[in-house]
């Protein structure tokens, strides 16, 4: 008898694999695209731009596979102070955490003296059905993100555009 991960579960294996890959474990990339079903919708809502929902494992293995570009340069990732919160409906939970790190100096540092190190929250609203991800709203700080990984030049010159 095959036991289904609870949501809970998932979340925690989410939350565990994500910090994996972007410290460089490229074997968290199936494992983290397993999570979801074959068919999901992954959105995220606060995003700075409009960004297509993930739909597929192929554009999860994308999504996922461009974390430890964009990463380049992080010492330290961690999912830390995980708190899953229940609802009402038992296929969905509220995963609610920070990610906190060091990354090596960026060179916007002078203007950030704390961007070496990084505490970004982060909530993730997963529905949760046979043990896998079917749908997800994630929402994270993509300007602490931009300020942690060095970014926040390019995430203004984009914004300006």
């Amino acid at each position: 008898m095959t036991t289904v991960a609870t949501p809970a579960e998932v979340f925690h294996a989410l939350a565990d694999a994500v910090p994996r890959l972007v410290l460089g474990d490229r074997s968290q990339l199936d494992r983290l695209v397993a999570l979801y079903a074959e068919h999901t919708d992954v959105r995220h809502p606060f995003a700075p731009f409009p960004a297509e929902p993930l739909r597929t494992r192929d554009d999860l293995r994308r999504h996922f596979g461009a974390a430890t570009v964009a990463t380049d340069g992080v010492e330290s990732f961690a999912a830390v102070g995980r708190t899953v919160h229940a609802t009402a409906d038992p296929e969905v939970v509220i995963g609610e955490f920070r990610y906190v790190g060091h990354a090596h100096a960026h060179a916007d540092a002078d203007a950030h003296a704390d961007a070496d190190d990084f505490d970004v929250a982060c909530i993730f609203v997963l529905r949760v059905r046979d043990g896998q991800i079917v749908e997800s709203r994630d929402y994270t700080d993509a300007v602490g993100f931009a300020r942690a990984f060095g970014r926040l030049d390019e995430l203004a010159a984009a914004l300006a555009a």
